[in-house]
């Protein structure tokens, strides 16, 4: 059986090292110092694959007895399916002793160096390990080969490439591994997805070591901002993207309509309309026409103190509607997501043709439902929301001091949770819950204040402010309270007014159940940033 520490051996015998400590730095908002830098200089013999290549690893064959280091690997494919070779990587590192805390986002590049070859997708992991440095260099090449990367050209095409960018304190210098990787600071594409594994503030002495490593003011964020930062993002042969379905979806270039398809009795705006299999077809075949990219079918209500139904209660009004929806041709080309917060229900909805799972309790309710959509492998919506529909309503579940940022920092703590599970960041869409657990004010806030929903969730994660957030106003209480309109129906132009009133706040899905109406203001939406972003150019 293979054994890791016998191939280091063989491959890495150190025969003398020497220790320098880095000047630490101490201008960071976390007030205290890092600790220092460790530097390992070592001679080694020249680099050779190791001899039990040929062979897997067993994660019971890797015996360390290392402390836990924090880690930043980046990632590249741009050979085969370039998503799964990236799922696949995942799940063997973490096969290998490698637990991933923080994903960057997911970008796809044009080729560097070798520019006649396919484009690239890149991000980055942040993790911990026992391994040593050269022992999670040891695997990191094994994951590589069992994924089906051999030798050839440098930076030339491959299926998978595993880099070490950062390793605790260390700074690693050796005849096969320099730590920090000596070409982060020119690389557009390593340094997106490594910044997005950071927050604005520097939270602990290990990213402070980071920073200085770059020996800059303000670190990392200074080479960024120097290489052009966020501005790079779209432009430059770099673009952020979501994978959903077989598509790569950039979600700057316009906003998305999510037409709601209801298969309840007693949802507050539509409930009983569409029992009917053939209602519900016919419903379906309404929102494409009026221009819908996504449909969401849910069979459960979640209004205010709706009952709740069991998973196979469900499933039976949701599971014929659905096959018969997959087999028309006016499903082909939309995006099918199912309303739901069961995990089995979400299983079940997948395995039949389902692109997202959009759970109004990011995993609260049934959570089971975060391992089970890291392994179906789709997009997952999660909305923010105390307590469950029948007590969000309650007078502590609307409590809030600054309900901006209570919501970003109960919202990030759902999207870590997702993290943690197995769902990538590139995976994920953030709702802050318009309606749910909150009241008139607070919803107008929200909608009002999204850019600082994203600017707080920033403080913990960079790469958590980029993902694309949906809004779900349509129709609410609150739009009727406003204005004066009892009957849900009559709230559609209200509706158009807050979707309006979200997008120029940097939503980049809006659920409603006039798509009609919401596709031309979203339209309009888009037409006025467009314009803001031309005058903020020049």
């Amino acid at each position: 059986m293979f054994n890791i520490k016998k191939a280091i051996k063989e491959m890495l015998p150190v025969v003398k090292s020497g220790f320098t400590f880095g000047v630490p730095i101490s201008n960071y908002s976390h007030g205290r110092n890092p600790k220092p830098v460790l530097s390992i200089e070592s001679s080694v013999k020249p680099f050779k694959l190791f001899p039990s290549l040929g062979r897997p690893i067993s994660s019971s064959s890797i015996q360390v007895q290392s402390t836990d280091q924090e880690i930043v690997i980046a990632l590249g494919s741009n050979v085969g399916n370039r998503i799964q070779n990236f799922n696949e990587a995942l799940r063997l590192m973490k096969n290998y002793g490698v637990t991933v805390t923080r994903h960057g986002c997911l970008y796809e590049t044009e080729p560097a160096y070798v520019t006649d070859q396919p484009k690239f997708l890149n991000s980055a992991i942040r993790g911990t390990t026992k391994l040593k440095p050269h022992e999670l260099l040891a695997v990191l090449k094994q994951i590589e080969a069992e994924l089906g990367r051999t030798s050839g050209i440098r930076y030339g095409p491959r299926p998978i490439d595993l880099d070490i960018l950062f390793y605790g304190h260390l700074r690693v210098n050796s005849d096969v591994l320099t730590v920090p990787h000596e070409r982060i600071w020119e690389r557009p594409f390593v340094l997106a997805p490594l910044i997005d594994l950071l927050g604005s503030c520097v939270e602990n002495d290990t990213v402070a070591t980071w920073h200085s490593f770059a020996n800059c003011k303000n670190g990392l964020f200074d080479i960024w901002d120097k290489l052009g930062g966020e501005s790079l993002i779209g432009k430059e042969g770099i673009k952020r993207v979501l994978p959903l379905g077989d598509q790569l979806v950039d979600w700057s270039k316009k906003t998305h309509v999510m037409g709601i398809l209801n298969l309840t009795p007693d949802s507050f705006s539509d409930g009983g309309m569409f029992l009917e299999v053939d209602d519900a077809v016919s419903q379906f075949r309404s929102l494409v026409s009026e221009g819908t990219d996504i449909v969401d079918i849910g069979a459960q209500s979640t209004r205010p103190f709706a009952e709740r139904l069991t998973v196979d209660q469900e499933l039976d009004r949701l599971i014929p509607v659905l096959d018969e929806i997959i087999k028309i041709p006016e499903s082909k080309g939309i995006i099918l997501s199912v309303d739901t917060f069961y995990a089995d229900v979400a299983a079940e909805a997948v395995n039949r043709g389902v692109h997202v799972v959009n759970d109004v309790s990011g995993g609260t309710l049934d959570p089971k439902i975060l391992s089970v959509v890291a392994d179906l492998g789709v997009p997952f919506i999660t909305m923010h929301m105390r307590g469950d529909p029948s007590t969000m309503q309650n007078c502590n579940n609307l409590h809030y001091g600054d309900v901006c940022k209570e919501v970003a920092s109960e919202l990030y703590q759902r999207l870590c949770a997702a993290e943690l599970a197995g769902i990538p960041l590139w995976r994920i869409v953030a709702d802050p819950g318009i309606g749910f657990s909150k009241n008139t004010e607070h919803n107008i806030e929200l909608i009002s204040n999204l850019p600082i929903v994203r600017r707080e969730i920033e403080k913990f994660s960079l790469g958590a402010s980029h993902v694309p957030f949906l809004v779900g106003p349509s129709r609410k209480r609150f739009l009727g309270e406003i204005c004066g309109k009892h009957d849900p129906v009559a709230r559609d132009p209200a509706t158009v007014a807050a979707v309006t009133g979200g997008i120029l706040g940097g939503a980049n899905v809006v659920r409603v159940h006039n798509v009609g109406f919401c596709v031309d203001a979203a339209k309009v939406g888009d037409a006025l940033l467009k314009h803001r972003r031309k005058a903020d150019n020049y």
